[in-house]
Formats: structure tokens, sequence, C-alpha cells
């Protein structure tokens, strides 16, 4: 098997959501950072719901499957999610239900992933095969395919898709190298603000839909220029900082890291020093680790 043989990783960390009804395309548009017309059995989308002060509470990628719409989210928080969509349903005409037994969530990592499974390589790109759904990953194409799938028929769609298997950490290494945060061990719930976890690039807000719950913090922050923060990825020399761990350059602290695994891990991180790090070649402590800030490519600063 080459770098380039797609594999596939079964995700345990996520759930799925099923809304129903002629309302819930229009109850999501109100209430998401993306814009959901944009949303159709072709097309998946990355999106948050957030306070109404803009802080960030959940984040999630939208299929549109038939007349439904799932959500693909956190399994350990999705029943909080769904108590708070019922709680902003009111008379819509809305049917929001964990679907049990629950789907199966995929990744297909390699670069013919997306190929391989009969998708244009671009993110979002997205189809229904017999009761699945897949899509290049709405984030970042280099994410990978994601499935989503009755359990019993994950062995079927392996075998026709000549599809090997590998272990969720897998998913996790690529996510990280890739830099891409993921859910609340990067995102911290009633805390966390969307552009300072570069969701303007990874296509999870829209400008120009109109208004969405913490529609104003989040427009004032780009419009102003007011991102001060960044989630980076960062190379770990030493011990893995535990989430949390406070980072500094010299005697000033700079930021925090987040979720990490063997040398790799993202940290919430002042720009200033970070990106003086990154440029000079020096790094920044957190613990008895250092760590070497580095920018994607698919990040921009140029609004920083």
């Amino acid at each position: 098997m080459t770098m380039t043989d797609p594999v596939a990783v079964r995700l345990p960390e996520r759930a799925v959501l099923r809304l129903d009804g002629p309302d819930a395309a229009e109850l999501l548009q109100g209430l998401v950072s993306n814009d959901v017309r944009l949303l159709t059995p072709e097309r998946a989308l990355y999106a948050a719901l957030l306070t109404p002060q803009g802080k960030y509470l959940h984040d999630f990628v939208l299929y549109r499957q038939g007349d439904a719409i799932l959500l693909d989210t956190e399994r350990e928080r999705a029943d909080e999610l769904r108590r708070r969509l019922l709680m902003y349903r009111l008379r819509a005409k809305v049917g929001i239900e964990l679907p049990d037994p629950q789907p199966a969530v995929l990744a297909v990592l390699g670069e013919e992933a997306a190929g391989r499974l009969g998708l244009v390589e671009e993110p979002g790109a997205a189809r229904a095969e017999g009761e699945a759904v897949l899509a290049v990953d709405p984030r970042l194409a280099a994410l990978g395919v994601r499935a989503v799938l009755p359990t019993g028929d994950v062995e079927g769609f392996l075998a026709a898709h000549r599809l090997p298997t590998a272990p969720a950490e897998a998913y996790d290494r690529h996510r990280l190298a890739l830099g891409v945060p993921e859910g609340s061990v990067d995102l911290v719930p009633q805390k966390g603000i969307l552009l300072e976890a570069n969701f303007e690039e990874l296509h999870g807000v829209s400008f120009d839909k109109g208004c969405f719950v913490g529609q104003e913090l989040t427009a004032r922050t780009k419009h102003r220029a007011l991102i001060r923060k960044r989630l980076l990825p960062v190379a770990v020399e030493g011990p893995l900082p535990e989430p949390g761990t406070i980072v500094t350059a010299g005697e000033k602290e700079v930021g925090e890291v987040r979720s990490g695994r063997d040398r790799r891990a993202l940290a919430l991180l002042r720009l200033e020093p970070a990106l003086a790090a990154a440029r000079d070649g020096t790094a920044l402590r957190a613990g008895d680790a250092r760590l070497r800030p580095e920018v994607p490519p698919w990040v921009r600063l140029d609004q920083a």
C-alpha cells in the first residue's frame, strides 16, 4: 500500500442528529454560522452553533439526505446539542432526533480518497450511495472523505470500495498534522471565538447570509481586525503537554495548549510572539516541552 492508497477510519467519537420536517433548513438558517441555503445532496457544509454573545458551543458537518438534514457532531455532546436545537424550535415543524441505532461515521484518508469514492476533490462535494452519504470534508479537502452510513452496511461499503481500515488514532494524527481543530477538545465551549480557530478558512462561517445566533461578535471580529490569537499547530520537543498547559515566550504568557498526540499539538497563541518564533526558528515553552509554531498554508493571516 502506498501513501496515496486510501484507508478508512471509523470515528467512534462522532454521533449523528437527524432533522426532519418542512422547517428544518429554515430553523438552522437562523441559528448556525454557515448559509444553510447552500446545503444540497451534492454539497455538505461545516458550521457552528454559538451563544448569543458569539462564543462557541458546538460545531458539526451538515449533509442533506433526501428531505432530512444530518448533523455529524461530537458524540459526548450530541444530546446537549439536540436539547439546544429543541429550545429554539418553538412552533417550527421540525423533528430533531438522535437515531437509534446510530449511523457509523467514517473518514477515508489518502490522496486518492475522493476519486476512489466517485467525488470531485473539492471541499463539501457530496453524493448519496444507497443509504450512505459521502462528502469530501467541507473544512479542507486534504482531510479526506467523510461517510455516514448504517452500521450494518460498513463491511459491505469497505469491501465495495476496496478500503483497508486504520485505527482512530490515524485520523487524529492526520488532522493535527494539517492543523485542523476538533470540536470542544480545541475550542472551549462558552469561550472560544470562531475566527481565532480559523473557521473562515475552514469554510465554516458566512458573512453575507444575514443574522444567526452570535453573528454580531463574529462579524465585528472580522471587520474590525480584532483577531490577536490563532489556533496553530506546533511541533513538540519533549513530553507532550496536557491540554490547558500555559505557553510562554521567556517570562511572558502567550497562549495555551489544546489537543495533541505524539509530537504534534494545537495551541491557541498570541500571533506576534507565535509568528516571531515561527520566523526565527526559536521555541516557545509549555511545561517541560519546547514548541515550534507552524502556519499551515491554508491559514490566512493577512487580516490578523
